[in-house]
């Protein structure tokens, strides 16, 4: 609930630095849980150096996008990505070559970068993609308000319909609790949710028609539980229950913001789509 205030109060200020910040900090408590688990499996990564260059993408997008907009993504991230892929190189020339010991540590950070600090990044892009009002101030953090309601309206809904009426496992292999039931109530509760914030928030997400949020709510709740059983796939592989202990009821940050990693990127190429 806590979480939930101070994320309102952030958003209706329209301060982009406090904002950015929180994004920010989520975003990195997130990779450090990655690499931790990494760690935990006795794997090989460069925690330190993935942790800074999380903290640089996070730090370098805002400024980016902040002062040139969306427009010019495509250069920004084709040089973050080049930093990420030459910079794993670098790093791992300090180091002894010894069996697949090289090949498994720059695999699991650039993998970890793209999956956290990348992927997360969306949030950042979509504050940006819609244009400010006339008073300068940003109006895109209530888009990133909208994103964040529907998927937990998308896990609410999940756990909610298969906990009490699940009963065809989805993929076992990987969670045996997610049930095709559950499936199906997510992106029912995803649509509800969606509903509820253009109804309740018409001005401030103008660009959302009813038929809007209809494709984005079943198209968010799908996103929404490929997102959970992937980072279960991480846990399961690592051996680990929870990605951390951070949010006593939920396990770790990313625990928390899992379903928006795959939802984020979805919202943006939706509303980049939409101002266009």
């Amino acid at each position: 609930m806590a979480m939930w205030v101070i994320a309102l109060f952030v958003i209706f200020s329209g301060n982009e630095i406090v904002f950015i910040l929180l994004i920010g900090t989520l975003g990195f408590a997130g990779l450090w849980e990655y690499f931790s688990m990494i760690r935990h499996a006795g794997l090989c990564c460069f925690k330190t150096f993935g942790l800074v260059c999380g903290a640089g993408s996070f730090i370098g997008s805002f400024l980016f996008f902040h002062a040139r907009g969306t427009e010019p993504a495509y250069d920004f991230e084709v040089g973050v990505l080049l930093v990420f892929v030459m910079g794993v190189f670098a790093r791992q020339i300090f180091r002894p070559v010894t069996g697949r010991a090289p090949l498994e540590a720059m695999a699991y950070t650039l993998f970890g970068l793209l999956y956290v600090a990348w992927l997360f990044n969306f949030l950042t892009k979509i504050v940006y993609v819609v244009p400010r009002g006339p008073d300068g101030v940003p109006r895109g953090q209530f888009y990133v308000l909208y994103l964040v309601v529907v998927t937990k309206f998308s896990d609410m809904g999940a756990y909610l319909v298969g906990s009490r009426i699940g009963r065809h496992p989805m993929v076992p292999h990987i969670s045996p609790a997610k049930t095709w039931e559950g499936f199906v109530g997510s992106f029912v509760f995803a649509i509800l949710g969606s509903y509820m914030l253009i109804w309740l928030l018409p001005a401030k997400l103008s660009y959302l028609s009813l038929l809007h949020g209809t494709v984005l709510g079943f198209l968010i709740g799908i996103a929404a539980v490929v997102g959970d059983l992937s980072e279960s796939m991480i846990k399961r592989s690592t051996g680990v229950k929870d990605s951390g202990s951070l949010l006593p009821g939920i396990g770790g940050m990313l625990d928390l913001i899992d379903s928006l990693l795959f939802t984020a990127p979805l919202m943006f190429f939706y509303l980049k789509f939409l101002v266009k």
